[in-house]
């Protein structure tokens, strides 16, 4: 299970450590993509493609299918992790993510988050006091 608030850096050539409490859980390879409320999804290599394998039940012939999964995997990109258990974000989900520096990285059960300082800062203002009443509303 992946759980916790990190707090993290980008380096000068865009790659960011990943929490070493994570590192058994997300394997040697992870997929980044596009997530919710502008940050970015890590997925281990195996969630990834039972990800994947619920897209064979939707229908294409929707549009709104189809727009989100354009969304979803034109910028999802396989990562592998150095020596140093670093990854490499590329330049359109950084840019996507309005990421220059500073991140959190959330974890969530089955996959983390990446998110700007700034804009998960502005998520948690926007959603703390409201966290019991959200709480409510999905436990019906």
């Amino acid at each position: 299970m992946l759980i916790g608030e990190y707090h993290h850096n980008l380096d000068n050539k865009n790659r960011l450590m990943m929490p070493s409490k994570t590192l058994n859980e997300l394997g040697l390879e992870v997929i980044v993509a596009r997530g919710f409320e502008h940050c970015l999804m890590v997925y281990p290599m195996a969630k990834w493609e039972k990800v994947i394998e619920k897209f064979s039940e939707l229908s294409i012939t929707k549009s709104d299918t189809r727009k989100f999964m354009r969304i979803l995997l034109s910028g999802a990109t396989s990562c592998k992790f150095d020596s140093q258990n670093r990854i490499c974000l590329p330049g359109v989900l950084k840019s996507y993510a309005d990421i220059d520096k500073e991140v959190v990285i959330l974890g969530l059960d089955d996959h983390l988050e990446i998110w700007s300082e700034e804009a998960y800062k502005q998520f948690l203002d926007d959603n703390l006091e409201q966290f019991s009443e959200i709480a409510e509303k999905i436990y019906e």
